[in-house]
């Protein structure tokens, strides 16, 4: 009794200086690995990760005793279960990942294991004499007699993954010299830093991160556009909406500034300016195209300066978490607007438009 409660505190002490002293750990699966597979797992980890085992009723107790100090410790409890293990690193998980799953060895097929991948049996000559044909005729093998040797005509799937291995079709694989199963280390769960993910979790790239990220923003903006609640992901959206306003605004009444004064009269004049463009297209000649995008270049690095041609004045201000509160005060400056008793709107000094959220005062 003092043995093995002195082997259990030991367990306990070593358990919990594994937890203190690495930051990841995998939880493995080792069914079907042997002694040897085991050794040469802890070989390839020598410096990179610790491999510990352990009976399941003795590691879940240890774990809840380390739970009232470490309370993230009971993620790992619901992973522990069958046949498994801990991995132990402070590594980069992919590269110890990799190294776990790379010791594997081909295993012939035994009468009543459970296969863990499908198993085919691929066509070609067997070298096996004509006698054996109703051997292969019971499992369903499509054969036929070649040069005095059976030869199976087509690929068949023998046994399919997660059903067992019967006897016959042990045998039959065993005598084809087919090693359908590979054993090792498996993974089910990874636990890093206080927080326990499936393995599937390290193979998402920056690619697929940035692709999701833009999604969600996407989205945002969508849905604060249709809601008209202002949000970071749509102030863009509201500016380039408001500003289209207000030229429609301005076409629809004698408000003007000079950034408008050319579309205002393209607009009243459209025949003249559909008559000069053959003109300037035929007398621009070659130097046209790259002096035009040398002037849409210089436009656009004018407006990226002054914002709109200088025409708005953008103040953004948010705080007030949860409930953003933004308000955004789109301003231009001109012989502008007032309200006249009546409430016409006519020329005065300046318009105003402001967009808030009343939600946060």
């Amino acid at each position: 009794m003092g043995g093995k409660s002195e082997n259990k505190a030991n367990y306990f002490d070593k358990l919990k200086g594994l937890l203190e002293a690495y930051t990841s750990i995998f939880i493995v699966e080792v069914d079907n690995v042997s002694s040897q597979q085991m050794h040469e797992i802890r070989q390839a980890l020598r410096s990179k990760g610790v491999v510990l085992m352990g009976k399941n009723t003795m590691v879940r107790r240890a774990l809840k005793t380390f739970i009232p100090d470490s309370p993230e410790y009971e993620r790992l409890l619901p992973h522990v279960k069958g046949n498994v293990g801990f991995v132990f690193t402070n590594d980069d998980l992919k590269e110890v990942r990799d190294i776990i799953l790379a010791n594997k060895v081909a295993a012939p097929a035994r009468a009543g294991a459970l296969a863990p991948a499908d198993v085919w049996v691929p066509a070609g000559n067997t070298g096996m004499e004509p006698g054996k044909t109703s051997f292969f005729q019971a499992l369903g093998v499509p054969t036929k007699i070649a040069r005095g040797t059976i030869e199976i005509t087509t690929d068949l799937k023998l046994v399919e993954a997660g059903s067992k291995v019967g006897p016959s079709e042990a045998t039959l694989l065993n005598m084809l010299n087919i090693s359908p199963f590979t054993y090792g280390m498996g993974i089910s769960q990874v636990y890093d830093q206080g927080q326990s993910f499936p393995p599937s979790v390290l193979d998402v790239g920056e690619e697929q991160l940035l692709k999701t990220l833009s999604q969600a923003i996407a989205t945002i903006a969508t849905i604060s556009l249709a809601l008209n609640f202002p949000t970071l992901p749509s102030v863009l959206h509201s500016v380039v909406n408001s500003y289209k306003k207000v030229l429609a605004v301005a076409i629809s009444t004698e408000i003007t500034w000079p950034e408008i004064e050319e579309l205002k009269d393209r607009i009243a004049n459209p025949d003249a300016y559909a008559s000069a463009a053959p003109a300037a297209a035929a007398s621009g000649g070659a130097a046209a195209p790259a002096e035009a995008e040398k002037k849409d270049e210089s436009e656009e690095e004018d407006e990226d300066e002054e914002g709109f041609g200088g025409l708005f004045h953008i103040h953004l201000m948010y705080d007030c978490l949860p409930g953003l509160w933004l308000g955004l005060r789109l301003m231009y400056l001109k012989k502008g607007a007032h309200r006249s008793s009546a409430g016409q709107l006519n020329l005065s000094r300046r318009l105003r438009i402001k967009f808030w959220d009343s939600t946060c005062e």
